[in-house]
């Protein structure tokens, strides 16, 4: 997916994903082209999982 596709799936915006992509934070993404302005895009999968990694859990009904 293009960071464009990702923004219209998920909402991130296309600066947002640029800074965590910076920063190191984010999902996984692919470099096509070597370069500041290389390609960039994301695996479905990738995003999935890093969602799933940022998600907090409440408090345990059990407890």
């Amino acid at each position: 997916m293009t960071p464009r596709q990702v923004h219209e799936e998920y909402g991130f915006s296309t600066q947002t994903l640029a800074n965590w992509r910076w920063s190191g934070l984010g999902p996984s993404y692919i470099k096509q082209t070597p370069g500041r302005s290389g390609r960039v895009k994301y695996r479905r999968s990738a995003i999935e999982a890093w969602l799933e990694a940022q998600t907090v859990q409440v408090g345990d009904a059990s407890a």
